[in-house]
């Protein structure tokens, strides 16, 4: 269940996101080399684009995808079946330091992280 809330456009629209946020999944290509573009929508009114590219896909244990537009990361999802949940392990690696510092202090990405994840298990919790 938690890879397809991950991997199918229709799901991951719903929960992705900091807290307040909506989503519009133009393209959703999960596989090696494919595309995943989406808006997502501000509370604040203001839509953020953004673009990634899917670098690695191992149903159902892994996901890898570059972050195109600013700020710069790659992100790698694990998913570990234990029993009736799943550990899931979320890494980004940031082009710098200082890209991951200004990633945090401009978009308080470290708070929207938290509260995307939190998102997921509320999501997941009405399924």
């Amino acid at each position: 269940m938690v890879w397809k809330v991950w991997t199918e456009p229709e799901h991951i629209a719903k929960w992705w996101g900091p807290n307040g946020f909506t989503n519009t999944i133009d393209k959703m290509e999960i596989k090696p080399g494919g595309i995943w573009d989406l808006i997502m929508h501000g509370p604040d009114g203001i839509d953020y684009k953004n673009k990634s590219e899917f670098i690695e896909i191992v149903k159902p244990e892994k996901i890898s995808f570059r972050h195109l537009t600013g700020p710069k990361f790659t992100t790698t999802i694990t998913f570990t079946e234990q029993g009736n949940k799943t550990l899931l392990v979320w890494v980004m690696l940031f082009d710098s330091a200082e890209e991951l510092e200004r990633t945090v202090k401009q978009f308080k990405a470290d708070k929207g992280l938290e509260q995307n994840v939190d998102k997921l298990e509320a999501y997941l919790s009405k399924m």
